[in-house]
């Protein structure tokens, strides 16, 4: 039994069994769990069997049993050296987001301060899982991220692949995952490659240090991917996958292709599908060990899929390339155009409506706004300034070709009809090939890596 001194002084280390026993207002308690990173100064926090975590303050806390020690720790990058040769090396790419977070419980708020040791700490399972080393990229939410970090994230898998990991997980905040996620599959496929081995990218809608947090199960079904998930073919969006909840409950996470996800609830926990596409598989993380039950037409994917090469250095993204959004909607104007054209971009993206189009005409002789708006689009074609439309609508492929204004948007160059991929996915896809220096007249409607899934 360990001793108890004000301050409270513990020799059990992160990661090892204990048995406390408390004096709270309720009277005397004992708990029996996994110490993990406090959730605030002053607090010991345990891990229980259930999963969920139990903070105490360290004054209460009369005594403490150390039951077992902790788990084998996990190593870094830079000595990433295997501890069973029973378990696959999985590296961890951190980048923060709320996986990577902590309540601070006088404000209430969530700040990205978890370190990657922290975060393995806290879920204990991924000892048994695979043999973990962690490179830590930045500790960012994710809306703060750029295009340089999709460059430094992608460079860290490229060298957790050289070091001879089987699978990269990147730890990521979800509001802009999906970016990155199809930002890595056109880094590593984009060229007729695949990568040499699985990369998921996996988040939370709740902070690890929260009883309802979506963070372990995520991480494990992240974990299990990487270690033992079959190896992408740079196909069907497998090139970089997503692992997040499947639904609100727990037990069962969804693998999705990194080209054709996008995260579609705010709080939930299963913020994340795939859309004009389906899950590539599930993942049962209650079963010991993990189960993975690969979908049909993944399967089908795979079966047809033509052999591609490992590419070991991913296509970097230009860091400065400018690449401004406009929205089409009754207040778009042409000036708001004009106004983009005049920052040098190298292409405008318009989030067009319905099967992607834009205000463009005039039937009634009342909107000499639309007719501006037009005219923009014959200076940008004459000034050979890509407009790049995608659609608004949550599913279904931009065509240009149904109604009259499509066909006139096409005659003023305006480029987008037949792609089925998100905005998101579409934007990367033309900052990619503008990176490699290609005609997006020419390539961007070119089947990559998956992202122009098959329409249905």
């Amino acid at each position: 039994m360990l001793g108890r001194a004000p301050p409270w002084g513990m020799d059990a280390p992160e990661g090892s069994t204990v048995r406390i026993h408390v004096e709270g207002p309720t009277g005397a308690t004992s708990v029996t769990g996994q110490v993990i990173p406090a959730a605030a100064p002053g607090y010991l926090t345990l891990k229980l069997v259930n999963g969920y975590n139990v903070s105490h303050l360290t004054s209460a806390v009369t005594s403490v049993e150390l039951l077992a020690g902790p788990s084998p720790a996990v190593t870094t990058a830079s000595d990433a050296t295997p501890e069973s040769a029973d378990l696959p090396h999985v590296r961890i790419v951190h980048t923060g987001g709320t996986i990577a977070s902590k309540v601070d419980y006088s404000t209430g708020a969530v700040s990205a301060r978890f370190e990657p040791s922290e975060l393995l700490t806290s879920v204990p399972e991924l000892a048994n899982m695979a043999n973990i080393s962690a490179e830590k990229v930045g500790n960012l939410f994710s809306d703060d991220l750029r295009p340089k970090h999709w460059n430094a994230i992608a460079e860290a898998c490229a060298r957790a692949f050289a070091d001879g990991a089987r699978g990269v997980v990147v730890t990521h905040g979800t509001d802009t995952l999906h970016y990155t996620a199809a930002a890595l599959s056109f880094a590593f496929a984009g060229e007729g490659g695949r990568p040499a081995g699985p990369i998921v990218l996996v988040g939370s809608q709740r902070s690890p240090d929260r009883g309802s947090s979506d963070a372990p199960e995520n991480l494990m079904a992240a974990v299990h991917w990487a270690a033992n998930g079959p190896l992408p073919l740079g196909v069907a969006g497998d090139a970089a996958v997503v692992v997040m909840h499947r639904s609100s409950d727990d037990g069962v996470a969804n693998v999705l292709p990194g080209v054709a996800t996008r995260k579609m609830h705010s709080t939930r926990r299963d913020a994340f599908r795939a859309l004009n596409a389906e899950p590539l598989a599930t993942i049962n993380v209650t079963s010991i060990p993990a189960t993975v039950d690969l979908q049909d037409g993944y399967e089908a994917a795979r079966s047809d899929a033509v052999d591609r090469p490992v590419t070991g250095t991913p296509t970097p993204y230009l860091a400065d390339l400018n690449l401004p959004h406009v929205v089409a909607s009754p207040w778009l104007r042409a000036d708001h155009i004009e106004s983009l054209a005049a920052t040098g971009p190298a292409a405008i993206i318009v989030h067009g409506t319905g099967l992607g189009h834009l205000p463009i005409s005039d039937p009634n002789g009342d909107l000499p706004e639309n007719k501006e708006v037009w005219k923009v689009l014959m200076r940008a074609s004459n000034r050979r300034l890509p407009i790049v439309v995608t659609t608004q609508c949550i599913e279904g492929p931009v065509d240009m070709n149904v109604y009259a204004k499509g066909r006139e948007q096409r005659s003023l160059n305006v480029l987008g009809h037949g792609i089925s991929s998100v905005p998101e996915t579409t934007a990367i896809k033309v900052h990619h090939l503008l990176s490699r220096g290609l005609d997006l007249h020419e390539h961007l409607t070119t089947d990559l890596c998956g992202e122009n899934p098959v329409r249905y």
